[in-house]
């Protein structure tokens, strides 16, 4: 069957079988950025933006996403400057995880939150096993400007 999505602001007709995952259907489409983790929807490993909102990629039918739109980290120009931060503040390890939180904190500075602690709170689900999250958390506080 086919769908017809915008991905990164391409409109776009993907061929997919009915019970096709998306995270997989956007990988096999070349979008290797978003990646697999527990596929069960709760490390936000495979993060992308669906009509503006993260969700977990690993759990929506791709057939649901037909007329809608979806950005990946490639699609956020935000992203590099997040990117170079969590550089800078020695939070970047093995990088697995990093696209789906980038995704996550690019939304989140759209939220215009005020408080690190809210920003925690926000972005509990997204799982990483490298870094400890210090590195991460002072990175997010730059990119967003928030207050400790």
């Amino acid at each position: 069957m086919k769908i017809n999505v915008t991905i990164n602001n391409e409109k776009k007709e993907l061929e997919i079988a009915p019970d096709d995952i998306l995270l997989d259907v956007l990988r096999r489409y070349g979008y290797h950025s978003v990646r697999r983790g527990c596929d069960t929807g709760m490390c936000g490993i495979c993060t992308v933006l669906l009509d503006g909102k993260p969700v977990p990629s690993c759990s929506i039918f791709a057939a649901r996403v037909d007329g809608h739109e979806i950005t990946t980290i490639e699609g956020l120009p935000e992203a590099k400057e997040l990117a170079k931060i969590l550089a800078e503040e020695g939070a970047d390890q093995c990088g697995f995880c990093s696209p789906g939180l980038i995704v996550n904190t690019v939304y989140l500075k759209k939220l215009k939150i005020k408080k690190i602690e809210e920003v925690k709170i926000k972005l509990i689900g997204n799982l990483c096993r490298c870094t400890g999250y210090v590195g991460q958390h002072r990175a997010i506080e730059k990119f967003l400007g928030v207050e400790k």
